[in-house]
């Protein structure tokens, strides 16, 4: 046998007891025989180079090579689907159909509470996984996704077609989900909301490294494509188990409302068995030729809807009530519970949201509690027992000043939620914002979790994020967990932030309401700090995602002589605080300004803001007798439109821009890459198996 005859049989070896122990659940062989044969591949392919292959067994364990997502159309459109939480729209949705196309059957499913993705494999061998994304175009996540045992690299049988897609979810199971949340709070991170969240979160990964540590499953759906064997969707998945994908065992074929409704309150109670997260019920039209006639709405099929289960329930006691104090002053009420078993897990606290929920509620210690968990980590109460309160209870009364510092609590104009305005001197708002700086998505700082960071305020050495800058591997190899190598890596891992981009470093700052979106909108639109810090509020909203509200957090921010002050130290220190410069592509619209109003067909704002720059223009936030062109798109605000035209402004189309900067563009402006190895072939007419 020569060697590549040999890779060859270990990876067919490895992919069918791979499928054996992930999908079918039935081990054929050891743990230990199966890793003496991994073990000998990976050494066979370092040998021999050549004969790398990408959907090769060995690539299950990921690498820690950083990747960039590409956006890629999908061929057919990822819809969403309609959902319900009635019985009765059910129905009614139910005998629409029938009215329509007479009796048909359905296929019901569950409803998985996760990411989905879509899988394109040609001549048998996966060669792209796509996220939803906006149902057009989504990121290409295929390294990642190749990580995940429960998908198949290479595919069984031969009668699959030459080219199709595979629908499905990302699911993280609760078993990952408690380990990974488990390693996060040891490590001072933050916890994960739920595992749908969780499932998200990992996918993005950029190293598929991590990706494959964290114990990702894939249940597949629904197929698309053009030549697909069988003509109904039942017959079609099945067919797709029988080449190697992971199938839910749970489907039925129902033939009436009477046997919808049966799976519907099967599943409702025995979903609580099942070891991973779902919502609710698919129904689906069965044959294809029904569903092309019933055909789709501008977002959604109009052959299947969701049905999703109720939240559960559970009924406690309220011992007591705790005050938290967030990194911006929020204070948010804690509820501790006599444990109760809830939703596979036992609750012992859960959020009382504000004074106003409580109030509603007339939530008083001793009482009976419903307890809700729709999937978030701390569940809340919706409800009181109040045949049950005790005789002597008392109305609740909500604390007036902060449980930390004892400042006085505010409540803000359209707010629901009391804060303490002591930012700079609460340690908790201290030590939350320091620890939202460091963020892996922020400053990434590695090496300083919560505890360490606690650990520094405590020992004197920091009061603010700008104190990081400060500190010296000397005085941290003293303290206590940490010795001179731990010391080394901290320091070096904070001169490593100074790199960070603008964007990261606004998000750092911990603005009221800039969120990760907004600051990379911010960055985009400003290009600077300073333009930030000196912006009116008229300005600030201007930029993409940045409403009143946002924009009066920002002016607030930076209307803090504290917060200033540290800005400046961070100056000092080296961060970055303008976006990296654009390469000059021309000059041919030098000396001119530019607003940007409406939506457009071609581009987003940002993408012609781009294009005004690189070409020797300026964007402008505002309307003003500076400005030359107002590039006007759909749905183009009025106040703009009518100032522009009382200062004879001139409005041009997306197209006549194009024509001006026609000259000067000596490659092409980047768009969304195209999807590899065919073309997209549908047009406003559903193929074989499209769906969401």
């Amino acid at each position: 046998m020569t060697v590549k005859e040999r890779i060859e049989e270990l990876r067919r070896e490895l992919n069918y007891h791979n499928h054996k122990y992930y999908v079918e659940n039935a081990p054929e062989i050891s743990d230990y025989d199966f890793d003496m044969m991994m073990h000998e591949l990976q050494r066979l392919e370092q040998e021999h180079p050549e004969f790398d292959d990408p959907n090769s067994p060995t690539k299950r364990v990921g690498s820690d090579i950083t990747v960039d997502f590409k956006t890629v159309p999908h061929r057919f459109p990822m819809l969403s689907l309609g959902n319900t939480y009635s019985l009765d729209e059910l129905h009614d949705f139910i005998n629409r159909i029938e009215k329509e196309i007479g009796q048909t059957e359905f296929v019901c499913e569950l409803k998985f509470d996760g990411t989905a993705i879509s899988l394109t494999y040609e001549n048998g061998r996966l060669i792209q996984a796509v996220t939803r994304g906006d149902g057009t175009y989504g990121d290409d996540v295929t390294a990642n996704i190749r990580t995940i045992r429960a998908i198949p690299l290479v595919l069984q049988g031969n009668d699959y077609p030459a080219l199709f897609e595979i629908r499905g979810e990302i699911l993280m199971p609760y078993a990952s989900f408690d380990k990974l949340n488990a390693e996060r709070e040891a490590n001072g991170e933050p916890l994960f909301a739920n595992p749908r969240n969780a499932a998200a979160g990992t996918l993005k990964q950029q190293s598929s490294a991590v990706v494959a540590r964290r114990g990702l499953d894939c249940t597949l759906y629904q197929l698309a494509g053009d030549n697909l064997p069988y003509a109904s969707h039942w017959d079609n998945i099945n067919k797709a188990r029988e080449w190697g994908f992971k199938v839910s065992e749970h489907m039925r074929i129902c033939r009436s409302v009477d046997e919808i409704d049966a799976y519907i309150r099967h599943w409702d109670e025995a979903r609580k068995h099942l070891p991973f997260p779902t919502d609710g019920v698919v129904i689906k039209v069965n044959r294809y030729a029904d569903q092309r006639a019933l055909g789709f709405t501008a977002k959604a099929p109009r052959w299947a809807v969701a049905y999703k289960f109720k939240a559960e329930q559970a009924l406690t006691t309220l011992l007591s009530v705790d005050f938290q104090v967030g990194r911006t002053g929020a204070i948010t009420p804690v509820a501790n519970l006599e444990p109760v078993l809830l939703a596979g897990t036992t609750v012992k606290r859960a959020t009382l949201h504000n004074a106003e929920q409580i109030a509603l509620l007339d939530i008083r210690v001793g009482d009976k509690v419903y307890v809700e968990k729709g999937g978030e980590i701390i569940p809340k109460i919706t409800g009181v027992e109040l045949s049950e309160r005790p005789a002597d209870s008392k109305p609740f009364e909500y604390i007036t000043n902060c449980p930390e510092c004892g400042t006085p609590l505010v409540r803000y104009e359209g707010e629901a939620k009391h804060y303490c305005p002591n930012q700079s001197h609460c340690r908790p708002q201290i030590l939350g914002r320091i620890i939202h700086f460091i963020r892996r998505k922020a400053m990434d700082i590695d090496g300083l979790g919560e505890e360490t960071v606690e650990l520094l305020f405590e020992s004197g050495l920091i009061r603010n994020m700008a104190d990081l800058y400060d500190l010296k591997a000397a005085q941290l190899a003293v303290l206590p967990r940490l010795g001179e190598k731990s010391a080394e890596n901290i320091i070096r891992s904070i001169e490593t932030s100074k790199q960070v981009p603008f964007h990261r470093v606004l998000f750092a700052l911990g603005i009221r309401f800039v969120g990760e979106t907004t600051a990379k909108y911010l960055a985009a639109h400003f290009r600077s700090l300073d333009a930030v810090m000196n912006a009116s509020s008229e300005e600030l909203v201007q930029a993409e995602e940045v409403g009143p509200k946002i924009a009066e957090a920002i002016a607030d921010y930076f209307a803090d002589e504290d917060n200033r002050r540290i800005i400046e130290r961070l100056r000092s220190a080296g961060l970055q605080f303008e976006a990296e410069a654009r390469e000059r592509r021309s000059d041919m619209l030098a000396g001119k300004n530019f607003v940007i109003s409406g939506v457009f067909e071609n581009h987003s704002r940002d993408q012609l803001k781009e294009m005004i720059e690189v070409h020797g223009g300026k964007n402008l936030a505002a309307v003003s007798a500076n400005v030359d062109y107002i590039i006007a798109g759909r749905n183009m605000g009025p106040a703009k439109l009518q100032k522009a035209e009382k200062l004879g402004i001139k409005l041009i189309s997306e197209d006549e821009f194009e024509e001006m900067i026609a000259d000067g563009n000596t490659t092409e402006t980047p768009v969304a890459e195209s999807a590899p190895t065919y073309e997209k072939t549908h047009n406003d007419v559903p193929k074989q198996g499209e769906l969401f």
